[in-house]
């Protein structure tokens, strides 16, 4: 087999053998694709059968070790047997949207009326208030559980429990070392965790699921099904997949088990609304991993970034067929209007970015704060560096989002920014992190992260690469391949999708389509040719150099491939990352 000349890279980073496949030569000598791409990420040898199928029984781990789990099983376990009038109070996003809706599901299916409470994005920010919890409290509510939030709501807790409100915080969010007054605070990422810390990569809608269980155990032990059936928890899986792979959890251990499964029963289509927002996503195949991240997911979010928090547990919750169609088309219409007004931000962030260090931090007054998420992941992989995004508001307070490179806490960060006393607000996990801050404080809150990432961000870009998992000749580009590639998934966060590079090749043509897309057919000298697309790169140096290719120079060329069945017939192309000259 061939080994690349990795050296003349367009975008200048190595091209390595990923994992075991340390040469190229010795690629398949001992193992089959399958087991090769397992082993690359991390399988230890004696679990490839586990991993090449993952099942909750595998993976699932007593509930019973994370902290204060049996104290909120308990505690809604009480609630259910009495008929307790009970809140689920969740974040705006997909994660708050699925966890929320597995609750209610679970403690309907338990003979309970749950109420759920999500906040206005716009109108009330994130996480608990004080008010709120309040506020439900006097409506009727004993019970209140926040998911996917509450873990850093000090006063909003206080405030609950002085007006005889428990509430149970269900998170997975970055932990301060003192914790909130909650009744329960179930979080595997509490920094007085146990064994359950090793699950602190699970979303909190894993968190959720985990919970359940629990509660139905305990339910059980206590005859409450003796005359009734008990619900099958592992119905919800289809939500516990959407929330995983949307909130870019580690696709590694329960979470793929849980996307493995969740995928098995969203194809069925039980969840009215799930069915109804494939329908509005053009979807008319088996959803997969990827659908759930850029198809579903956006949707979901669209309501809570533009106005319309609420939107996604309906749909989630409902068994109306009419009231999800309805929902599912509004949610879709308001993703286009969200992607419009992205557009908009993203042209003012890329300008203000420059030349940043360590770290990315962007400012403008009057920026949508529902889109800066977004905005903070494409300048992520724009730049290769975290990146944080913030809209000012007229009374001078932002509202911050920020995403990080594997390798980079940017949530442990945050936080210490915010201990410190440069944010009023702040917090999330590695990956993410979400802050409030005062105007004035932006500039010192970037030199405090250009200090305590500086090392960090160092080590982790001198260990970029660009890792391949197979080299085929363009003939071996087929949809045969495809099938073999995705048979290690599900693919995600800490589990990446497989990466393949083709050639030599020539280009063919190549023109720009869509919003910056660069679309090529090249041809190998096999006589083969194949597609391949690099997305939102007509302007880069990978864009412009494929664009101006000359016809006699050949070429690599490196991406994931993929089905292409827009024509009714399937073929493979190539979403490219890279491409390194042959010749």
């Amino acid at each position: 087999m061939q080994v690349l000349n990795i050296s003349r890279s367009i975008l200048g980073q190595p091209w390595q053998w990923r994992g075991r496949a340390a040469d190229a030569r010795d690629w398949g000598a001992e193992e089959d694709l399958v087991t090769q791409l397992l082993l690359s990420r991390g399988c230890p040898p004696e679990q490839l059968a586990e991993h090449r199928a993952p099942s909750i029984r595998a993976f699932m781990p007593d509930p019973s070790i994370f902290r204060d789990m049996d104290r909120a099983a308990e505690r809604l376990a009480a609630a259910v047997i009495a008929g307790e009038s009970v809140t689920v109070f969740g974040d705006y996003d997909v994660d708050g949207a699925t966890s929320a809706a597995l609750l209610i599901r679970l403690l309907r299916a338990l003979g309970l009326r749950p109420d759920a409470y999500i906040p206005d994005r716009l109108m009330e920010g994130y996480g608990p208030s004080g008010e709120a919890l309040v506020r439900l409290g006097a409506r009727g509510a004993t019970l209140i559980v926040t998911v996917d939030c509450g873990a850093q709501a000090f006063e909003a807790l206080d405030m609950a429990r002085d007006a005889g409100v428990d509430v149970i915080v269900v998170d997975h969010h970055k932990c301060a070392p003192q914790l909130p007054a909650a009744y329960a605070l179930v979080n595997p990422n509490r920094l007085d965790e146990g064994e359950g810390a090793a699950h602190g990569h699970l979303a909190a809608v894993g968190v959720a699921f985990l919970l359940g269980a629990a509660l139905l155990r305990t339910l059980r032990a206590r005859g409450f099904f003796a005359s009734r059936t008990e619900p099958k928890l592992i119905d919800l899986l289809d939500i516990v997949a959407l929330g995983t792979v949307a909130d870019v959890a580690a696709l590694r251990g329960l979470n793929r088990a849980f996307v493995a499964q969740g995928l098995k029963v969203m194809a069925q289509g039980r969840n009215i609304g799930l069915a109804a927002l494939m329908s509005a996503s053009r979807l008319t195949r088996a959803p997969t991993a990827t659908d759930l991240g850029f198809a579903l997911g956006p949707r979901i979010n669209a309501g809570g970034r533009v106005g319309k928090s609420d939107l996604g547990v309906r749909l989630l919750t409902t068994d109306d067929p009419e009231e999800a169609r309805a929902i599912a088309a509004e949610l879709d219409r308001l993703n286009e209007e969200r992607r419009a007004i992205e557009a908009e931000v993203q042209m003012a962030a890329e300008r203000l970015a420059g030349m940043p260090g360590a770290v990315c931090v962007v400012a403008g007054n009057g920026w949508h704060p529902g889109v800066i998420g977004i905005v903070a992941g494409r300048l992520k992989e724009k730049l290769g560096l975290p990146a944080i995004v913030i809209a000012v508001d007229e009374q001078g307070i932002g509202k911050g989002s920020g995403r990080s490179i594997a390798g980079v806490d940017l949530g442990q960060a945050v936080l210490q920014a915010k201990e410190a006393g440069l944010l009023v607000a702040g917090g999330g996990h590695a990956m993410a992190a979400g802050l409030t801050i005062a105007a004035d404080q932006v500039a010192a809150f970037t030199a405090f992260l250009e200090e305590r990432l500086a090392e960090p961000v160092a080590r982790a870009a001198g260990t970029r690469a660009l890792l391949l998992d197979a080299l085929v000749a363009p003939r071996g580009l087929n949809p045969a391949l495809v099938e073999s590639l995705e048979a290690g998934g599900p693919y995600g966060m800490g589990w990446p999708a497989p990466r393949v590079a083709a050639g030599p090749v020539r280009v063919v043509k190549a023109d720009v389509v869509g919003t910056g897309h660069v679309r090529l057919v090249v041809a190998g000298d096999d006589g083969a040719s194949i597609k391949a697309v690099a997305f939102r790169q007509a302007d880069t140096a990978l864009g412009q150099a494929l664009l101006g290719a000359p016809r006699d120079r050949r070429l690599w060329i490196a991406g994931r491939a993929r089905i292409d069945d827009w024509s009714g017939r399937a073929t493979a192309e190539l979403h490219l990352d890279d491409a390194a000259w042959a010749d």
